[in-house]
C-alpha cells in the first residue's frame, strides 16, 4: 500500500533536542510520506539557523517573525529585518509565528505593538500569517475585523487550533484557515474534536507543532514532523473520512495557501 502525501505545515525543528539525530527524523519524516514542512519562526535570531536547515532540507519552506510571548526581541529594527529576511529568500512563504496569548502572559498591549506591524508586513508582501491565539479570540478576533473592514487583513492560518467551533466560524468567515496539531488526538479536547468534524474540506491543515505536543499514543514525549501521519489519521476518524482522503485534502490546503511545492 502507498504512503499518503502529507505536509507538516508547522514544526520547529531548530530546537536543540533535533540537534543529535536530525538526519534520523529526516528519514522518518520521509518514510511517513512526509514531502514539505513549514518551519515556523519564533523570534529573528533564529532565522539564520532555519535558513541553514532550508538549505540542508530541499523539502523545508519558512517562516520569519516574532511570537507573542517573544516580545522582548523586538526592536526599532525588527520589522526592517523580517522584511529583508523575507525578501532575500524565496523558501519564506510566511510571516510568523505571530498572534496573542494571554494564556501565559497578561501583556496585551505590548504582544498587539508586535502583532501590528507584522500583520502590516504580510499585507506589503502579500505574504501569508501564522497565528498563535491561545486564550485570546476576542482580541484577535477584534484587530483582524477592524483590518478587514480597512482591507488591510491577510490571509493566512491559525496554527494549532484549540478553540470552540463558534471560535472558528469567526475566523473561517474572516478568510483563515484552521491548523490540527496532536492535541487534536487527546482524548478531552472536545471542543477541538468538534471544530475537525465541522471544518470546510477546503480550509483545513495538519501540523506537529513540533518538538511540543507529540499525538497520541506519544503523548508527553517529544514530538517530530513524522507523527503528523497520526494527526491526519486521527482527523480521517472524525470526519469519517479515509486517510488518504485527509493526506490529499490537506496537502492541497497547505499548497494553497502558501505556495509550496
Amino acid at each position: 500500500m502507498t504512503t499518503p502525501t502529507l505536509i507538516d505545515s508547522h514544526c520547529h525543528i531548530v530546537f536543540r533536542n533535533f540537534d543529535q539525530d536530525l538526519e534520523e527524523v529526516a528519514q522518518r519524516w520521509r518514510d511517513a510520506g512526509v514531502v514539505s514542512l513549514l518551519h515556523a519562526c519564533v523570534e529573528p535570531g533564529e532565522i539564520p539557523a532555519i535558513r541553514a536547515l532550508a538549505d540542508r532540507f530541499p523539502e523545508l519552506r519558512y517562516s520569519v517573525g516574532v511570537h507573542p510571548l517573544d516580545t522582548e526581541h523586538w526592536t526599532d529594527s525588527t520589522a526592517a529585518l523580517l522584511r529583508r529576511a523575507a525578501l532575500e529568500d524565496a523558501r519564506v512563504v510566511a510571516i510568523g509565528e505571530l498572534g496573542l496569548d494571554l494564556y501565559r502572559e497578561t501583556n496585551l498591549e505590548q504582544q498587539l505593538a508586535v502583532l501590528r506591524p507584522q500583520l502590516d508586513l504580510a499585507v506589503e508582501l502579500d505574504r501569508p500569517v501564522i497565528i498563535h491565539c491561545r486564550d485570546a479570540a476576542e482580541p484577535m478576533l477584534r484587530e483582524l475585523r477592524e483590518r478587514r473592514d480597512r482591507a488591510a487583513c491577510p490571509r493566512g492560518v491559525m496554527h494549532c487550533w484549540g478553540g470552540t467551533p463558534e471560535e472558528m466560524e469567526a475566523f473561517l468567515e474572516l478568510g483563515f484557515d484552521i491548523s490540527f496539531s496532536g492535541t487534536v488526538t487527546f482524548p478531552k479536547a472536545e471542543a477541538t474534536h468538534a471544530c475537525a468534524r465541522q471544518v470546510p474540506d477546503d480550509r483545513f491543515l495538519v501540523e506537529t507543532d513540533c518538538p511540543f505536543l507529540a499525538p497520541v499514543p506519544r503523548r508527553g514525549k517529544r514530538n517530530e514532523p513524522a507523527f503528523v501521519a497520526s494527526v491526519a489519521a486521527r482527523v480521517a476518524e472524525l470526519r469519517g473520512q479515509s486517510l488518504e482522503e485527509v493526506a490529499r485534502i490537506s496537502t492541497a490546503n497547505a499548497r494553497r495557501l502558501f505556495g509550496l511545492p
